[in-house]
């Protein structure tokens, strides 16, 4: 089975991720899944719905990419050009998240317009208990989906947020019973593709502009200095200790 896969439900395209049960993605990935967008778009649908399979929504990047690089920088500049592409898609997309949406994975399921989620769900900008700065331009559509107060606490601390407690804070826009994620998104998805398609297309667009105008400089911004703080102590330890699952203790260098 491919990575990701496209299937349609009416007006609905449906991309899925396939790689449990943590759904971490590649450059490679992120490309697929804006590869599979656009062509359901120019294909006629009207709404996305971005799942995936397994126990969790997605734990994050892999930023290695599938042709070798291991330069970090090299990889997640890579990764944010297929980020763009994805949030520049040009139909609303609905984000079923379970269990995890952690890093990477949280700034994928923010990418998207709305959010469904459950008990399990648990959404975690984990990059200040890492010891680098957060990515996928997660300082422009976090505060956007929480306020800016809410969303500085999450950055700074690292602390995750779940199940209730995530939906009222605005990072899930339907709420449901455990395994219903995906049927929710679904139904949320097939109401906006029942309304006025030229109609939703061009409100988006007027939504999202002041989001997409600050884009590149915001994701130039988070490369910049997640390159620079990857290079401390501090990011070696945070990384090592998650690794470990163990606290970190970090020094400030």
């Amino acid at each position: 089975m491919n990575d990701v896969t496209l299937d349609t439900d009416g007006h609905v395209a449906v991309i899925e991720m396939h790689a449990p049960p943590a759904n971490f993605f590649s450059r490679d990935t992120l490309a697929a899944i804006a590869d599979a967008g656009e062509r359901a778009t120019t294909d006629g649908a009207r709404a996305i719905v971005l799942c995936s399979e397994g126990r969790h929504f997605c734990a994050g990047a892999r930023l290695a990419d599938d042709t070798g690089t291991l330069d970090p920088r090299t990889a997640a500049a890579a990764v944010y050009e297929q980020a763009t592409r994805i949030l520049r898609l040009e139909i609303p997309v609905v984000a079923a998240v379970q269990g995890a949406a952690v890093g990477g994975g949280l700034g994928l399921a923010c990418a998207a317009d709305f959010r469904v989620s459950g008990p399990r769900a648990r959404f975690e900008a984990n990059f200040s208990r890492l010891g680098f700065h957060c990515g996928f331009a997660l300082s422009l559509t976090l505060p956007r989906i929480t306020g800016q107060t809410r969303a500085e606490q999450m950055l700074y601390t690292g602390r995750a947020l779940r199940g209730q407690e995530a939906y009222d804070a605005g990072l899930a826009d339907r709420y449901t019973e455990e395994g219903q994620e995906r049927t929710e998104a679904l139904a949320l998805a097939h109401e906006i593709a029942a309304a006025a398609p030229m109609a939703v297309r061009s409100m988006r667009t007027t939504m999202r502009a002041a989001l997409l105008d600050a884009l590149a400089p915001a994701l130039t911004r988070e490369l910049d200095e997640q390159a620079r703080l990857w290079r401390t102590e501090d990011a070696a330890t945070g990384i090592a200790a998650s690794l470990e699952r163990r606290e970190p203790v970090f020094r400030n260098r």
